[in-house]
């Protein structure tokens, strides 16, 4: 969900109905070295609380002096990223890669509940790979340690989003602590929602790429044509008004291309958008099909 989860989108998310939001990857090194693209995107609107800010890194000092920025700039939570499977971040020993090193999460889940007085919450998956399912070891050893709740995505690292995400790995870490755990993955509605509290017995559901498109989705609602048009163009307003005039650009092509899923010619619409010169051109394709 990098370079997705922005202001524009998590603001309409919370609009349509979603909880807590969670911030993009913030790259902890890069937070307190003063990176201006990392400060950027720590930024948020005052109408996002309650929002927990997600850190990724793998040094515990650095770690907890960025979550001691972060809370200090009004975060309601912190959340460490022990999930994210993309190579360039597992090679650092990053997201998903701290399930592989149960002791070094054990120091960096120490130091940071030491840092901040805000809840610290963790994201896991089912473990690195099919003979490294430890999703339940690395939930109880961040119970031990102090973590608030837990966010758990059942695939593996080597899975990464491929086949169906095996729901009983997060009943299996719901019976393993007491503390709340959070069920993702293959959520695509409501109905989805209820199956997975069902199933598992999670006390929340977090929603991740099933609401690319569909941020209506936590509404829980059948929404009409005329409803979605409206938000749509909310969000579209959003990112103009949010964003410097590139990374708007690109941000409109993106989501426009996830809200044209399912129309009739909708391959044929994305290659428009994204060789539109200009926001007015992107809205003459996208509308002129929607």
């Amino acid at each position: 969900m990098a370079a997705v989860t922005n202001a524009p989108f998590r603001l309409v998310a919370r609009e349509c109905g979603a909880g807590v939001l969670t911030s993009e990857e913030i790259d902890a090194r890069a937070l307190v070295q003063g990176n201006g693209h990392t400060v950027a995107l720590a930024r948020y609107l005052p109408e996002e609380h309650p929002i927990a800010m997600q850190l990724l890194g793998s040094d515990p000092d650095i770690l907890a002096e960025a979550a001691r920025r972060l809370e200090a700039g009004g975060a309601d939570a912190i959340d460490l990223n022990m999930g994210c499977p993309v190579a360039k971040i597992v090679a650092k020993g990053q997201g998903a890669a701290l399930m592989r090193d149960p002791l070094a999460a054990l120091l960096i889940l120490r130091t940071l509940r030491k840092a901040i007085r805000v809840p610290l919450t963790i994201k896991i998956r089912g473990g690195w790979d099919d003979r490294t399912v430890n999703a339940v070891e690395i939930a109880r050893l961040a119970e031990s340690e102090g973590v608030d709740a837990i966010t758990v995505h059942p695939r593996t690292r080597s899975q990464q989003f491929s086949g169906l995400a095996p729901w009983e790995i997060i009943a299996s870490v719901v019976d393993a602590v007491g503390i709340p755990v959070t069920g993702n993955g293959d959520v695509r509605s409501h109905d989805d929602a209820r199956a997975m509290i069902r199933a598992t017995g999670c006390a929340a559901v977090m929603i991740g790429r099933g609401a690319l498109g569909a941020p209506w989705i936590f509404a829980g609602l059948t929404v009409s044509r005329e409803e979605k048009a409206r938000i749509i163009r909310r969000h579209c307003a959003l990112i103009e008004a949010s964003l410097e005039l590139r990374t708007a650009l690109v941000q409109l092509k993106k989501h426009l291309a996830w809200y044209a899923g399912g129309l009739p010619f909708a391959a044929r619409m994305r290659e428009e958008l994204f060789g539109a010169p200009s926001a007015a051109a992107v809205y003459d394709v996208f509308w002129g099909i929607w």
